[in-house]
């Protein structure tokens, strides 16, 4: 009879779960010890107390993204994806009038995807990897195209990490009178985002990226007119957004089976959020770990896809060296052996590769990868470093 030993690692991971490594990556990401305590719990969907934490999720969301009285938050199980096809299914025009879709990478390819499936008309503004749609791009395309009713905009582009300004794409979408949609899967929490002041009526994203929760649930804040004009609307039973309002706004209870462990382990993570002195100082923290990774790299040699000035603080994407010697894959699991797990690119022209500088890291955490990456370089013997052709 074979007798299995457990081999300890040659790291130490996060508190708690030294025995694994820190998640460099745009979601999941490392998350509290507080949020892991919190999931050793079960909690019946039913009762008082659970649906208790669910309405206090709702408020703090709404809260959060500075929504007001005229804005509702739905919650639903699965990934952010299902919050953005529950949102397009739910508010999309059917016919003849069109969605406008900007492009700037992965996210907003998968939404033109979901509403080429939908069979929901859409226009396009397509973007390079990396770049972002100026003001005088939407106003072109919305005076160009009369039929053209609402406007869709990835606030930041996990592909690239680029960030799109909101605040001034809201205003000229708002003056001529089109409903703003905006995905906030890599924003909300750790960028400023006022549903009030930038005039946005749909706003998606999820638990696990920079409000630090664990993978399992996503949501939909939305002007409360749109989520009443919609009944009826869904291409879906399960992603039909008034018909799980409607189940929330009675009695905090999802429809069908909710994810209770992810549900109070986000509870947990908000209160997290508020000790640590809320989005601007998460946001600070993420910028200081961007701003060290990203001097540490280059001084190895990398090359970032985006400039200082245009790379914001959630996720950094570096273009990978022309050294035949630098396999990606072989890269990422040395780096995990020595507890750090970092991300595929997702460019479509360029090889690349991405670090998340969010999640329960900091600084030191960064200093730390910085010295497994040059351990690495030299093990795989790396030493042509200019970025490999497009």
């Amino acid at each position: 009879m074979n007798n299995t030993y457990f081999v300890p690692p040659g790291f130490k991971g996060p508190t708690g779960q030294e025995d694994m490594p820190y998640l460099l990556t745009p979601g999941p990401l490392t998350t509290s010890r507080g949020s892991k305590i919190a999931m050793l719990a079960d909690h019946g969907a039913q009762n008082e107390e659970f649906r208790a934490i669910v309405g206090e999720i709702r408020r703090e969301l709404k809260r959060l993204a500075g929504g007001d009285d005229s804005h509702e938050c739905v919650l639903l199980s699965g990934p952010g994806a299902f919050a953005v096809e529950a949102a397009l299914g739910s508010f999309a025009p059917a016919k003849r009038k069109k969605v406008l879709v900007v492009i700037n990478g992965r996210a907003g390819d998968d939404v033109a995807a979901m509403l080429v499936a939908l069979d929901r008309p859409h226009g396009r503004i397509e973007k390079p990897d990396g770049a972002v749609a100026t003001v005088e791009d939407l106003t072109a395309a919305l005076d160009a195209d009369g039929d053209i009713t609402h406007v869709w905009v990835t606030h930041c582009e996990a592909t690239s990490g680029a960030v799109t300004s909101i605040e001034e794409i809201g205003k000229a979408v708002k003056e001529r009178n089109k409903v703003f949609m905006v995905d906030a899967t890599h924003s909300l929490g750790a960028l400023p985002l006022d549903m009030v002041k930038d005039q946005i009526d749909v706003l998606v994203s999820t638990s696990s990226t920079c409000l630090e929760g664990v993978p399992g649930f996503s949501f939909v804040l939305a002007k409360r007119e749109l989520l009443i004009a919609s009944e009826g609307k869904s291409h879906s039973v399960v992603l039909d957004l008034a018909a799980q309002w409607k189940d929330l706004e009675s009695s905090n209870q999802f429809r069908f089976t909710p994810p209770t462990h992810a549900l109070v382990a986000f509870r947990q993570a908000l209160r997290e959020l508020e000790t640590e002195g809320g989005i601007g100082m998460r946001r600070a923290r993420y910028q200081r770990n961007a701003e060290e990774l990203i001097t540490r790299m280059r001084a190895m040699g990398f090359t970032p896809l985006l400039a200082d000035t245009e790379a914001g603080p959630i996720v950094q994407c570096f273009l990978c060296p022309r050294d035949s010697k630098f396999v990606f894959t072989d890269f990422a699991e040395h780096l995990r052996q020595r507890g750090f797990e970092v991300a595929p690119g997702l460019l479509n022209k360029r090889a690349s590769f991405r670090i998340g500088t969010i999640g329960q890291i900091n600084d030191k955490v960064i200093k730390a990868l910085a010295k497994a990456v040059e351990a690495v370089l030299k093990e795989m013997d790396v030493q042509e470093f200019s970025a490999a052709d497009a």
